[in-house]
């Protein structure tokens, strides 16, 4: 069974869903690490209450963004870690974790991309006058939203309410990305 770790910053409704597909089957996998980069998140008390262990910091107690993913390795390391999905994880991931997880680190992202990378992308959808939007995941990779696509899933939206596609958007990414990380895994056996 695949061991994950789910890197959230806010919410956390990917997180959960991920879980979700864990414990009900779904998924071959378990989140042993939830791990948050603010302190105050409604994640934390959902992973507390999950009974799913996290590792919670605040970036400014670091010197340095390589301080920081050094002890978040760290801790990916003492819990066997093998696939890590960042869900709405407000940062950019640097090499200290990219190297060691290569080709083992996924996100989700809202938009149908190569379009829209970034993290106002429904924003910039919306500015642009899109009528068909989307959710995608993808692996992480050194460049921003570039990372291989490995699933993605389309909407249609006709109005101009950036809160409304996020919502419509969360429904698909809650079922999309449980998909897509077990096809990850299937991969990866």
């Amino acid at each position: 069974m695949m061991r994950l770790a789910v890197f959230a910053s806010g919410e956390g409704s990917n997180f959960e869903a991920i879980a979700k597909a864990c414990s009900d089957g779904r998924l071959d996998a378990r989140v042993v690490l939830m791990v948050c980069d603010r302190p105050g998140a409604p994640v934390v008390e959902k992973a507390r209450r999950m009974g799913i262990e996290s590792f919670v910091f605040s970036p400014r107690d670091y010197e340095s963004k390589s301080s920081y993913e050094t002890e978040i390795l760290g801790e990916l390391k003492r819990r066997e870690v093998d696939l890590i999905c960042l869900a709405g994880y407000m940062r950019i991931v640097s090499e200290v974790l990219l190297r060691p997880y290569e080709g083992r680190i996924l996100n989700i992202h809202p938009s149908l991309l190569p379009s829209f990378k970034g993290a106002h992308a429904v924003e910039q959808a919306l500015e642009y006058g899109v009528k068909v939007f989307g959710v995608t995941v993808h692996y992480v990779s050194a460049e921003l939203d570039s990372g291989r696509i490995i699933a993605q899933r389309s909407f249609e939206y006709e109005g101009d309410s950036a809160q409304q596609v996020h919502a419509l958007g969360q429904k698909i990414e809650h079922e999309l990305y449980p998909e897509a990380i077990q096809k990850v895994i299937n991969e990866l056996k």
